[in-house]
């Protein structure tokens, strides 16, 4: 259990981050992915990890969406704990219930949309306010419709994910996401199944969102140009740590940190 006073949460009455990692560590047995985590993500920033496969970056967002458990440190969000519970005045690792409280704050974006096959585009938007948020079927359609004009695929509400392409059906899937009002989106390598034509439509969506929701998001890619374009910071993972973090005109114009410059040496072509 950990001491409440040694660490931030809402009782401090402090303006405090949207995401903060705190000493976070996540291992394997013998293999640490995740090693003693500090990081702060304030209100309505959208930053982007990037480094070599291995590095942990998939990992943050997996211990985000509580896929992983974490092995030491705390995840809070909007200054609650979200890996852990407040028990008899101390912290203590969270229970389901807590989880599935908390999580409703976070929204995600797989590399692969996965978008339920068998349902048209507003109807993968309207089942998760329905199921979840017990939201009636005319307040979720109307709340799907909304989104979908967002995203520019109102036209095709109608349409199966089959019959869309697939900047289509990413769209899709980021509008279902925001159907569940979450304060923080992640995105995980949502430009990487795309051709190169489509990823800026996609881009133009993620950077509408920051300015109609005021959304709060951490996005992993491979895309430097995208990490690039889309980012207010900008951090490099190496070993399960940050190496190196900065706006994208600092991290990509002038990395600091030789790991940092063989990194981007190697991936200079898709900058």
């Amino acid at each position: 259990m950990q001491d409440l006073s040694a660490l931030p949460h809402e009782l401090t009455g402090n303006t405090v981050p949207m995401i903060s990692f705190k000493s976070v560590r996540k291992a394997y047995g013998d293999l640490v992915v995740i090693n003693d985590l500090d990081l702060d993500i304030q209100v309505g920033e959208t930053v982007s990890i990037i480094g070599p496969s291995g590095s942990g970056k998939t990992t943050v967002l997996r211990m985000l969406m509580t896929l992983e458990d974490v092995n030491g440190g705390v995840i809070y969000v909007d200054g609650k704990p979200l890996t852990h519970m407040v028990k008899n005045g101390k912290l203590v690792p969270a229970n389901e219930r807590h989880l599935r409280k908390q999580r409703v704050n976070i929204g995600m974006c797989f590399q692969h949309f996965n978008l339920f096959p068998h349902m048209t585009a507003i109807e993968n938007c309207m089942e998760g306010p329905v199921q979840v948020l017990g939201l009636s079927k005319s307040e979720a359609r109307e709340r799907s419709e909304e989104l979908l004009e967002l995203v520019g695929m109102i036209d095709k509400k109608d349409q199966h994910p089959a019959r869309l392409s697939g900047g289509q059906q990413q769209r899709v899937a980021i509008a279902r996401a925001l159907a569940m009002r979450p304060k923080v989106m992640l995105f995980d390598e949502v430009t990487s199944a795309l051709d190169p034509e489509v990823i800026g439509e996609v881009t133009n969506v993620i950077r509408n969102l920051v300015a109609e929701h005021n959304l709060t998001m951490l996005l992993v890619t491979h895309q430097m140009g995208f990490a690039r374009d889309i980012s207010d910071r900008v951090c490099f993972f190496f070993g399960g740590k940050i190496e190196e973090q900065g706006s994208p005109d600092q991290l990509f114009g002038n990395p600091q940190r030789e790991r940092t410059r063989q990194f981007l040496s190697a991936v200079r072509e898709a900058i």
